[in-house]
């Protein structure tokens, strides 16, 4: 026993020395130098690996997977019965070995590895040596972090790699002899900033820390709590208010945190209980809280940690990005809004019920203080300043927004220095699984950019059969994300979906934005696809629903964030591309028809409405959803006789109950 709890307490003094170097770097690149990319972004993922195998012990999948099982079953487990596998720990000192060998050489090398050109210097034999050791490390911290389908994922595309000789059409490479090969694989993945020390995990060094980092210090130091109850507030009183207060709460949470599952187990616990109150079914419930969660990562200012990785890989500022995401955002949370809203009308519930009225504990005007660290931060970004800046800037503001919640005896929001150091470990330990899967799909882009002809190969192909098959090369974009969103997380996604998709849309003359926004919100979409459709399935252990109909249901209510990429492939001026004129009639065209788009899968707008009647009011929505204009005067004339019918129906309904 004694020997467990030592084992127990060096890897905890491990954990707590790693995170406070962690923090220390990355504070020292903010606040006084960053360091040459070659050395910044290694020494980054060095102490990533580090968190995630100290975090993840060798059996930890084992372990885990044990517990949940007992849980499920109702039993208990024995510490025998989960030390299975212990034996197998020797392989975590072999790991740390061999990240402190990775560490050796990036420190000793890295002034030749940023003077390193390709073809001309050498590989030496200990390039070689941990260009193996990288993509093993990469490779186990995968599996220990994510699971088995990244994993396998990687490993077809390194298959790929040295095959690709050998296979016919599109995915045929020039052979070279194996020595070159070798080299050339060296060269690519851990000597240049094409593959694993590329741009994904330089943002994650240089951007994504910072915001992660802001983000579970804002939730813990009261912010979070203030904007939920914010949604609240303005949702109390109304039709289907809980149903309203998720949407709002869930987006304005979202805007910061960017995560749809913590979103979904923030604010779930709160509105998913009062909107069953109330009368909605569990799995409506369930569904619409995981709409408006999952709509957060595409939300500026923050949204999902992909879109600063998208402003990296398109060379352009975050500001931009997030400038172009408003409309389709404002659209998305302006689509659920109403279809909650209209679900309430044609359920007869109201908010005002004694069961289901929303109590805020505290008053929200003193706390709006502790909102200004959003505000700095929008405002860094807005005045040009580096991401790494504007999210130290956040930080530091919370804190000192937590000083100041102490001194005005707001002890509620003010966070202890334990509460602290704990924000600082799930900070880093986050940051850590981001880093992994940003690093390890840079061997995704290097195998496909680099090592292969693959993306020239696609590219040419489908540019050669002109833009009339823009919309089938859409369709294939669309599929080829969800199911990368379904089986990786978000940012991996999208990495992998820019590489094997935007080349091919841009190919039919697609805007280099719009591509890779198309290929984001498809990978954010599966978030709430059957059948993986983690943040639906979140919900539905909340609200005690059925996974599947939570899921499907889900999927419906967020039919506007699966018709808007078509849209702003087809109208680049909902991106912001455009003049004023043509920017104000596209997000008007796109607003009406979200509208009816959401009258359509509730089914009600002064009654419930007919089959037919609904099929008319879809055809309406895809009308003004298309730039076209000639469509969307059409679609005013059928859109005016759908909501002129229903109200007929509903003006017959209520003289048939008069004379009844």
């Amino acid at each position: 026993m004694s020997e467990e709890v030592k084992k127990f307490d060096i890897r905890k003094t491990a954990v707590i020395v790693v995170t406070a170097a962690f923090f220390c770097f990355q504070i020292y690149l903010a606040l006084f130098k960053q360091l040459t990319p070659m050395l910044q972004s290694p020494l980054h993922l060095v102490f990533a690996l580090t968190v995630i195998y100290l975090y993840m012990p060798v059996d930890y999948t084992y372990r885990k997977k044990t517990k949940l099982k007992a849980e499920l079953s109702g039993t208990t487990v024995d510490e025998k019965t989960l030390s299975k596998y212990s034996f197998l720990n020797i392989l975590d000192l072999v790991s740390f070995a061999a990240i402190g060998y990775l560490l050796y050489y990036v420190v000793t090398n890295f002034e030749r590895l940023r003077d390193f050109t390709p073809f001309i210097d050498d590989v030496e034999l200990i390039d070689k040596q941990i260009m193996v050791i990288t993509i093993l490390l990469l490779l186990e911290a995968v599996r220990r972090s994510l699971g088995l389908i990244l994993f396998f994922f990687i490993l077809a595309f390194i298959a790929f790699a040295w095959l690709s000789p050998y296979l016919p059409g599109v995915f045929y490479t020039k052979s070279v002899g194996f020595e070159q090969m070798l080299d050339q694989f060296t060269t690519g993945m851990t000597m240049g900033e094409a593959g694993v020390f590329g741009t994904p995990l330089y943002t994650s060094a240089s951007a994504l820390f910072y915001f992660i980092v802001f983000g579970v210090f804002f939730s813990t130091c009261g912010g979070g709590q203030l904007l939920i109850d914010i949604g609240m507030k303005f949702s109390n009183g109304s039709a289907g208010g809980p149903a309203k207060a998720a949407v709002l709460s869930s987006g304005m949470m979202g805007m910061v945190s960017g995560s749809a599952v913590a979103n979904v187990s923030t604010t779930g616990v709160m509105t998913i209980p009062m909107m069953k109150r109330i009368g909605y079914a569990p799995q409506e419930a369930g569904a619409i809280e995981a709409v408006a969660s999952t709509g957060g990562q595409i939300m500026p200012p923050i949204m999902g940690v992909g879109a600063f990785i998208m402003a990296e890989m398109l060379g352009v500022s975050y500001f931009s990005v997030a400038c172009a995401a408003i409309i389709p955002a404002f659209a998305y949370y302006f689509g659920v809004f109403v279809l909650v809203t209209y679900i309430a009308k044609k359920r007869s519930v109201r908010s005002s019920a004694a069961d289901a009225k929303i109590v805020i504990e505290q008053p929200i005007l003193p706390r709006l203080y502790l909102l200004t660290p959003v505000i700095l931060l929008v405002v860094w970004i807005i005045s040009g300043s580096s991401l790494m800046r504007a999210g130290m800037v956040g930080i530091i503001s919370v804190l000192i927004c937590n000083v100041i919640s102490y001194f005005v005896n707001d002890r509620k929001n003010f966070a202890g220095l334990k509460s602290l150091w704990n924000c600082c470990l799930r900070g880093a330990k986050q940051s850590a699984e981001i880093a992994i899967p940003t690093a390890a799909c840079g061997i995704i882009i290097n195998v496909v950019t680099g090592q292969t002809s693959l993306a020239t190969n696609l590219s040419s192909l489908i540019g050669s059969l002109g833009t009339n098959y823009l919309f089938l090369a859409l369709l294939v974009a669309m599929v080829g994300c969800m199911l990368l969103g379904m089986a990786l997380p978000t940012v991996a996604a999208y990495l992998v979906g820019v590489i094997l998709f935007v080349p091919i849309i841009r190919a039919l003359g697609v805007d280099a934005l719009c591509a890779n926004m198309f290929v984001f919100y498809y990978g954010i979409m599966a978030q709430i696809t059957p059948p993986v459709c983690v943040a639906s399935y979140t919900a539905a252990g909340i609200a005690g629903a059925d996974a599947m109909k939570t899921g499907i249901n889900g999927m419906l209510f967020a039919l506007v964030g699966f018709m808007v990429p078509f849209v702003f492939v087809y109208n680049p001026a909902i991106l912001l591309e455009g003049s004023i004129i043509e920017i104000a009639i596209g997000a008007i065209q796109l607003l009406i028809g979200t509208y009816f788009l959401a009258l359509t899968v509730a089914g009600y707008y002064k009654t419930t409405m007919p089959v037919w009647l609904r099929v008319l009011s879809f055809v309406v929505a895809l009308g003004f959803i298309s730039p076209d204009m000639t469509t969307s005067i059409a679609a005013v004339a059928l859109g005016t006789f759908v909501l002129v019918m229903n109200r007929h129906h509903a003006g017959h309904a209520v003289n048939t109950k008069v004379m009844a």
